[in-house]
């Protein structure tokens, strides 16, 4: 569990720098240039989630708690809506991304609570419960930073965003979840 702890502590340790170290943050961005920052925080990032992913492997696999059947059906509805605020997030803003304030955010919560529902196992507990406190703490970094709403835009930036939410899910669903997570949901 090792690998799979430090995995954890790099990953969220460099979002929740630019969560909290906002001057220290900007200081670095002045000194590399926003360009060389991005690329070093990727970087930073990116290594703490391999060694998540190498780390997952050998993690604790014992059972806290077992979920019951019907609530797949439930994470497989919650995950559609999760991947409709990711796409609102990252396509032209439209009225979902206007009424959450932080898309990106709201699918990581709905994300992450929906796998927790299913996954009982030492390890999912871990890394998905990780996943909820980081974006509940982000978010309240974020409201009290005031960081400006976004204007709502059109309704069809809205029809986009659900459309391609909707496809993201259907391709996880019927196809990549085996490959992403070792699990098959059909």
């Amino acid at each position: 569990m090792t690998v799979f702890f430090l995995g954890l502590i790099i990953f969220f340790g460099s979002h929740l720098w630019t969560v909290f170290a906002r001057g220290p943050r900007e200081a670095l961005i002045r000194k590399l240039g926003a360009g060389p920052y991005k690329g070093l925080y990727s970087l930073v990032a990116a290594a703490g989630f391999a060694l998540i992913i190498i780390g997952w492997r050998s993690a604790d696999v014992s059972l806290l708690y077992a979920p019951p059947s019907w609530a797949r059906h439930i994470t497989y509805a919650l995950m559609l809506i999760a991947l409709i605020c990711l796409a609102a997030a990252y396509l032209p803003k439209g009225r979902i991304a206007a009424s959450l304030k932080h898309p990106m955010l709201a699918g990581v919560k709905i994300w992450a609570a929906a796998h927790l529902l299913v996954n009982g196992e030492v390890r999912s507990v871990i890394l998905f419960g990780a996943f909820l406190v980081y974006a509940v703490v982000d978010r309240i970094a974020v409201k009290k930073r005031g960081e400006p709403t976004p204007a709502a835009g059109p309704l069809l930036n809205d029809v986009i965003a659900v459309g391609a939410g909707a496809a993201a899910w259907a391709g996880i669903f019927f196809y990549a979840h085996r490959f992403i997570a070792g699990v098959a949901l059909t």
